[in-house]
């Protein structure tokens, strides 16, 4: 059977400025500024949009000290998606700057692994350190559209849709989860927060906020194990992606990459942050 093939882009809608110390375990917090992205995704061909994550909202974001520099829902309509009318919206995990924006998708049903909901809404979030990156509202919308029958559950590695597959990969969270999508260029797998950055693949280094350390790291080697190679892999909220992959057209540098397209040759020289691991 011949795979259908999507393109896909990562859309940004905010950002912000943090330190080694604050982003990755054991970071210097006297080195230098690191920034973060924030993106939404989008998959799409001739018969279906999918988009992965929902962003949050202005409220919570510049709460957090993040900045808002478009709407996440309505930013899917600079790639030609309309949040209106998008069926299935996949939730990497219930991290506020993933989910926050349930309600803007009316038609959609949100696709979550069965682990992050227990967790979720488990004995784990008896910890205070362990629920700072949810939003109660969050997840009480996600109940909400639990039991108006627009969620559905997953259980490990499963096909989404022809040539698109959600994958386990827990450590960030309990159910994180990334995608595996056939584009032109061959298998792409959008990591969301299972590698935050390239450095993460490339150097092993953790990210500060987790669930359990091993399993983090044991999902570094398993996101390079699903792809063709690394530069099939696209971290969830490093800023390289935006230099690494071009825009659509010119309008849109530095706020859209497309990811189907094969980055430059010389992409991967670009350095990963400003200093290795020190892990």
């Amino acid at each position: 059977m011949t795979l259908p093939v999507y393109e896909v882009y990562a859309i940004k809608y905010g950002d912000r400025v943090g330190s080694r110390g604050t982003i990755f375990v054991h970071g210097d917090p006297h080195d230098a500024p690191l920034a973060m992205d924030y993106f939404v995704w989008v998959i799409k061909n001739d018969e279906r949009t999918i988009v992965v994550d929902v962003g949050y909202g202005q409220e919570e974001g510049e709460r957090r000290g993040r900045s808002f520099l478009r709407c996440p829902a309505e930013s899917i309509k600079l790639v030609g998606a309309d949040p209106d009318t998008v069926q299935d919206v996949v939730i990497t995990h219930m991290h506020y700057d993933h989910a926050g924006n349930l309600a803007l998708f009316p038609k959609a049903n949100f696709h979550i692994q069965d682990s992050e909901m227990s967790f979720i809404t488990g004995r784990a979030m008896t910890h205070k350190a362990l629920r700072h990156s949810f939003v109660l509202d969050d997840v009480q919308q996600m109940i909400a559209m639990l039991y108006g029958d627009r969620v559905v559950f997953h259980d490990g590695d499963e096909d989404l849709a022809p040539g698109i597959s959600l994958h386990h990969v827990p450590g960030h969270t309990r159910g994180m989860q990334s995608v595996k999508v056939h584009t032109g260029r061959g298998w792409v797998v959008l990591a969301s927060d299972a590698a935050h950055y390239y450095e993460s693949l490339e150097v092993g280094t953790p990210f500060l906020t987790h669930e359990n350390m091993f399993q983090m790291l044991e999902g570094f080697r398993r996101l390079r194990k699903l792809a063709p190679s690394d530069a099939h892999i696209v971290p969830g909220h490093d800023p390289m992606v935006l230099q690494r992959y071009p825009a659509p057209s010119p309008e849109l540098e530095g706020i859209v990459a497309r990811l189907d397209v094969a980055p430059p040759n010389d992409a991967r020289h670009l350095p990963v942050s400003p200093k290795t691991s020190n892990f």
